[in-house]
């Protein structure tokens, strides 16, 4: 393998000492104090202070008022692929009830969280299709209550996040950011209800708050810097290839950008890209410093390697970008999230196509996909014996397996049935039935 740009960072857990102990203060804090806390810190981080963070349905009519009629369009267009798909995901779901057993059922249920809060960034990025992905999901999910919210910006209302929180379902919408309105919407206030599950992005002090309240709620997972990993051979586009991975590098100065490539004149051809496109962009200042730092071109002898490598990487989002790309459906085991071919990009799973865009990222594609409709569902079992001669049986065999592990409370419960049932003996007891 030979290596044309490497990373000057090395890929971390992401866990800082600083942010950790930061963040259980706070938590501890509005644990404590509630409300008082909350607005506290809303005052010292984001100069907010409203006479309520909730805001009521005609200050929502209002603000969804003032937003252009296309922003509008594109909204409902983007919610419409996000709701369609995950549809069908939850149409892939199904209840189902066995009998294993002359009259011994089985069975297992899908049941949605009753509440859910959805997180939606702001700061530089208003993140409005951050609404999409975590409340659209929770509602086709069937939650009953989705509380969503997004900070304001510089001091002003986004408008345009709170028109996607209200067409997306929101049942609840809070104009209230960063560590205090997850933690609020997690432990609960006078003011705010808890939930049961918090999904969506964050910077580094959302993404540690969820850690720590993981076990008092739910979350949807552990989230770092997006990540982009483009797989590619001697067919890729090499201005595309660039202009791609220049897309996600934009989201932060540690956002890793990374080419797997067969061919190393595409490589060298991409690196050239780069440097003509880095110095005119907007998003510079981001982008630059997450391609210098986190950036990096691996040339490999040929497709095993490539697929071989991709997968150590994990990476959150991996565009395919060779002759066959959908060989990677098969090849390939772990990545939050596939993009195959040029006709598709990362950009369109973060906004507008339909798959959701809060993916796992640090390598934790090995062992988990990313938000869907199944996140917001509990998948519970029940069973019932309506047959006596089998609750006979099964008690007999529950008297031997529980005292093989010395349970004698257990086996006594398998024991009544065989003796009620099937005329067993009760020797621990002279209870006759």
């Amino acid at each position: 393998m030979t290596v044309l740009k490497t990373t000057t960072q090395p890929r971390t857990s992401g866990r800082d000492a600083q942010v950790s102990a930061s963040v259980e203060q706070i938590i501890a804090d509005i644990r404590d104090r509630g409300d008082a806390a909350v607005r506290e810190y809303s005052e010292k981080f984001d100069q907010w202070s409203p006479q309520s963070f909730r805001l009521d349905a005609d200050e929502v009519d209002r603000i969804v008022a003032r937003v252009p009629a296309q922003v509008i369009e594109d909204i409902e267009f983007a919610q419409a692929q996000v709701r369609r798909f995950a549809e069908r995901q939850l149409a892939s779901l199904r209840d189902f009830e066995i009998e294993t057993l002359p009259g011994v059922h089985l069975g297992q249920k899908n049941l949605p969280v009753t509440a859910a809060g959805a997180y939606v960034p702001g700061g530089r990025y208003p993140l409005l299709a951050s609404a999409h992905m975590t409340v659209v999901t929770a509602k086709v999910a069937g939650v009953r209550r989705v509380a969503a919210a997004t900070p304001p910006i510089r001091g002003e209302v986004p408008d345009n996040t709170i028109a996607a929180m209200r067409l997306a379902g929101a049942d609840e919408i809070y104009l209230l950011g960063g560590i205090q309105a997850v933690v609020a919407l997690a432990l609960g206030t006078e003011t705010i209800e808890r939930v049961d599950l918090l999904a969506g992005p964050g910077n580094a002090y959302v993404a540690e708050a969820k850690r720590q309240l993981f076990g008092e709620v739910g979350i949807d997972l552990f989230a770092g810097p997006t990540e982009i990993l483009v797989l590619a051979d001697d067919t890729a586009d090499p201005f595309v290839v660039a202009v791609d991975l220049l897309s996600q590098a934009e989201h932060g100065p540690d956002s890793p950008a990374t080419l797997i490539t067969t061919s190393a004149d595409l490589g060298r051809a991409v690196l050239a890209h780069i440097a003509e496109l880095l110095p005119g962009m907007p998003t510079r200042d981001f982008a630059e410093p997450a391609w210098r730092d986190h950036g990096a071109i691996h040339v490999v002898p040929g497709e095993d390697e490539l697929y071989a490598l991709a997968d150590e990487y994990a990476a959150e989002h991996v565009e395919v970008l060779t002759a066959n790309p959908r060989d990677a459906l098969d090849r390939l085991h772990n990545y939050g999230a596939l993009f195959l071919g040029e006709g598709t990009c990362v950009s369109y799973g973060d906004k507008v196509i339909g798959t959701n865009h809060v993916l796992p990222t640090r390598g934790a594609a090995r062992y988990t996909g990313g938000l869907w409709v199944g996140k917001y569902l509990k998948t519970v079992t029940y069973q019932e014996v309506t047959d006596r001669q089998s609750s006979a049986q099964l008690g007999a065999v529950c008297g031997r397996a529980s005292r093989a592990e010395r349970f004698e409370g257990h086996a006594r419960s398998g024991d009544v049935r065989a003796a009620k049932y099937a005329g067993a003996a009760l020797p621990w007891s002279d209870h006759a039935f």
